[in-house]
């Protein structure tokens, strides 16, 4: 998760990722954003994220992201 954390503090300082549960929703992740994430992620993570995961839900929060990361690791 602390690695997530930072991939996404690089992207947007001005957020609180820890605390926030609402990302897009508050427009705090745009559509670039996303794109940017799913490239870090995937590369940072070792893992795909396929387009049918790529929804408002799944960017709601870190913690909501770093359950797919999680779930998405286990399927390899």
């Amino acid at each position: 998760m602390d690695t997530l954390l930072e991939i996404l503090s690089e992207l947007r300082p001005d957020v609180d990722f820890a605390a926030e549960d609402r990302l897009v929703e508050r427009g705090l992740l745009g559509s670039f954003d996303v794109v940017m994430l799913v490239t870090r992620i995937e590369e940072e993570f070792d893992v795909v994220i396929p387009a049918r995961l790529i929804t408002p839900e799944t960017f709601r929060s870190a913690e909501a992201l770093y359950s797919v990361i999680q779930t998405l690791s286990e399927e390899d």
